[in-house]
């Protein structure tokens, strides 16, 4: 008859084994999904994103193969993502959008990769970036972020301005209040909600001339603005 200490024994041992080969399965999966990254395939790409952003801080990895996705803009199907993660309501996502969303899943070790994305060539990367270091709620993205409202690309500047907005630091009250004057609506109404997230009254001025923007949708978050700084 085996000893209790015996069974004890057999008992941690197979603990460690069965730990072991979950582990080595675990980083073959991970290891399969950054591979799909690179597909031909764009459904293939933004599935192994999505995949990705499920594995969290196991995913680290695939940091860099994430972050270079960050520029793709393909159109796909939300339905590659079984998970149904994603930013807005729109029926189309891209790969680079579900790899900004891996990357956040990620977490801190991903902040110094994604903040140096926000410096790519391609305004896709950048815009995605600006997304995911709001979202990644990290200050030190604070300052890029306010340089980035100033961006040429008026889908970057609307990104960092939400992300400033996110981030609800009262260093960003100035370049946004700026940024009501900005050329592209998108930008204006994305900075109407940020400077109401900080509810600073110097912003008051400002939101009060943007009521008579040309564009509804600036006006209505204008509005929204005022009554939030007003309470």
């Amino acid at each position: 008859m085996t000893s209790p200490a015996r069974l004890s024994q057999l008992l941690c041992a197979w603990l460690v084994i069965g730990f072991s080969v979950a582990q080595g399965a675990q980083s073959r999966n991970v290891k399969d999904m950054v591979a799909a990254l690179a597909s031909d395939d764009a459904a293939t790409r933004a599935g192994a994103a999505c995949e990705l952003k499920g594995e969290g801080d196991l995913a680290a990895d695939a940091i860099a193969p994430l972050v270079r996705l960050m520029a793709d803009a393909s159109p796909v199907e939300r339905t590659v993502c079984s998970q149904h993660w994603w930013r807005n309501s729109d029926l189309l996502t891209t790969p680079g959008a579900l790899a900004a969303q891996a990357l956040v899943s990620i977490g801190s070790r991903a902040f110094e990769p994604v903040l140096a994305a926000l410096q790519q060539p391609q305004w896709v990367a950048r815009r995605n970036a600006a997304w995911a270091l709001g979202a990644l709620h990290d200050s030190r993205a604070v300052k890029p972020l306010i340089r980035a409202i100033e961006d040429r690309e008026a889908d970057v500047r609307a990104q960092a301005a939400w992300a400033l907005g996110v981030l609800d630091d009262q260093s960003a009250m100035e370049p946004l209040a700026a940024a009501l004057k900005d050329g592209d609506a998108r930008v204006r109404k994305q900075a109407a909600w940020a400077l109401g997230v900080l509810g600073d009254s110097r912003a008051t001025a400002g939101l009060i001339v943007a009521l008579k923007d040309a564009d509804a949708g600036v006006r209505r978050q204008a509005a929204w603005a005022l009554g939030v700084i007003g309470k």
